[in-house]
Formats: structure tokens, C-alpha cells, sequence
């Protein structure tokens, strides 16, 4: 076996070893002690950065978890599944606290609010979903897409959501209205976004190889 080459400046601290297939997605809590994965094994898990180990097993969905956030606070994580379906989960106890449903198709992606208050989920049935996770009620439904929304990200602000989907397009919303303010259009199917916190920039990447950097304007609240 070829020994494993890691970059300069680089070292292995572990690996968190467990889950029995491929780990779709990660989240790090915000003060750096926990991570969650979410697998195609139908589970997340929670594990201590600090020692590597697991700290429990998250189950109750019956497909692929493809997505996952954790809130400010580090009390909630927010799963999305193939299942079609996101869940709200307690992670002191493993306890799951809502299921939210109302996506046609598998949820891709899901993201929080700086204040942990809301999600929104991004979704193949074209749409994306904003939640409010103390009830887990749905508040409104985002459309606009022509294509699978693979990747959603939140503005530092709560004010906006970057969307990144297939029809080639990333679209800036505005969560109360639901409306779109912006659209950029890719060279390919936009697959990855994220929101910088400062200065606030969307760098979304697509299937044809390009990682695009666009400033966010401050909206206009007159």
C-alpha cells in the first residue's frame, strides 16, 4: 500500500471511522468541539473533534441523509434525506424533535439562519423551503428554478438565501417575501454556494469547473 501524502503544513490528526457507506456531507459545531455527518447509511452521527470519538447515532430516516446544519447555539442539527423530508434533532440527547415535510422530491441541502430560528432547505423538485424550527412549521415555499436546487446558503445578515441549481443559474432571495432579487447565470449546472461572512461574497462552484466569487449588495430597505 502507497503510503498516504498529505500537502505542506499538513498533517492527519484522525479519522472517524463508522459509518458503513459513502458520508455525504459534515457540519462543525460553532465552538469547535463536535462535527455531524450525514451518510447514504440513512444515519448521522456526532462525534468529539477533540478525542475522535463518537458520541451517538442519529436515526429515523429511511433513505440517503444528503445534507446537514447545526445551529449557533450547538443544540440543533438539521438533517435533509432522499426521504424527502428534513429533521430537527436535540443533540444533547439524540432526541428527534420535528420531522418537516412538504418537498416532492429528495432534499439536497439544507442551511440555518445566523440566529438559529430558521432553515431552508433546497430540494430536486426544483423549489427551495423556508422552516421555522421551533415549530417546524413551513413558512413559505421559494420558486423560481427550472432545475434540481442542489446547494443553499444564508446571508450573515438572515435577510437572504443564495440558491445553486441545475438550470445553470444562482438566484439571491429574500426570505420574508420569498422574492428574488438577484440572478447569475453559470457556465454549467451550479452544484455548491457558500456566503462569506466578510466582505459578504457568494463563491458557488458548477459542473464545468469554475468557482465564480459575486459581492452581495446591501439591500435596499426602502
Amino acid at each position: 500500500m502507497q503510503p498516504t501524502l498529505h500537502p505542506p503544513g499538513t498533517a492527519l490528526v484522525r479519522t472517524l471511522t463508522g459509518h458503513s457507506n459513502t458520508v455525504t456531507a459534515v457540519a462543525v459545531t460553532p465552538d469547535g468541539q463536535r462535527a455531524v455527518s450525514a451518510s447514504e447509511d440513512h444515519t448521522l452521527k456526532v462525534w468529539d473533534l477533540g478525542s475522535g470519538r463518537e458520541l451517538r447515532t442519529l436515526t429515523g430516516h429511511s433513505n440517503w441523509a444528503t445534507g446537514v446544519a447545526v445551529t449557533p447555539g450547538a443544540q440543533r442539527a438539521v438533517s435533509a434525506s432522499w426521504d424527502r423530508t428534513l429533521k430537527v434533532w436535540d443533540l444533547s440527547s439524540g432526541r428527534e424533535l420535528h420531522t418537516l415535510t412538504g418537498h416532492k422530491n429528495d432534499v439536497k441541502a439544507v442551511a440555518v439562519t445566523p440566529d438559529g430560528q430558521r432553515a431552508v432547505s433546497a430540494s430536486s423538485d426544483n423549489t427551495l423551503k423556508v422552516w421555522d424550527l421551533g415549530s417546524g412549521r413551513e413558512l413559505r415555499t421559494l420558486t423560481g428554478h427550472t432545475d434540481s436546487v442542489n446547494a443553499v446558503g444564508v446571508t450573515p445578515d438572515e435577510q437572504r438565501a443564495v440558491s445553486a441549481s441545475s438550470d445553470q443559474t444562482l438566484k439571491v432571495w429574500e426570505l420574508e417575501t420569498g422574492r428574488v432579487v438577484a440572478t447569475f447565470t453559470c457556465d454549467g449546472a451550479a452544484l455548491c454556494c457558500a456566503v462569506s461572512v466578510a466582505p459578504e461574497l457568494i463563491i458557488a462552484g458548477d459542473a464545468v469547473g469554475h468557482v465564480r466569487f459575486l459581492r452581495l449588495e446591501q439591500p435596499n430597505l426602502d
